[in-house]
């Protein structure tokens, strides 16, 4: 969900928005809301998988997924990048725009 709000949203706001400020922070808050999200569709899933029993009958004792913080934290890193990308290309077109004209 997060790589898809990334993928879609992340270069076209860095394009189409004139302040890097605020393409940041509209980028920021849509991959919040997909995080978010995200977040409440797995939970489920995880607190099903601690409530397991070993066969010795012991719980299951699995450390907090830092994996998946891993990627999440580095899908939200490559969109800040592809915002600024969007903001380097719509320069670049400008700039080239105003030297033709």
């Amino acid at each position: 969900m997060i790589a898809v709000v990334t993928i879609l949203m992340a270069f076209p706001l860095g394009y189409l928005m004139s302040s890097y400020f605020a393409a940041n922070v509209t980028y920021a808050v849509a991959y919040l809301w997909a995080f978010t999200f995200q977040a409440v569709y797995l939970l489920p899933m995880f607190i099903a998988d601690l409530g397991e029993v070993a066969p010795g009958g012991d719980p299951v004792n699995e450390a907090f997924p830092i994996g998946y913080g891993v990627v999440t934290l580095t899908v939200f890193l490559a969109g800040l990048v592809l915002v600024r990308l969007g903001c380097w290309v719509r320069q670049r077109r400008t700039g080239a725009q105003l030297r033709s004209a």
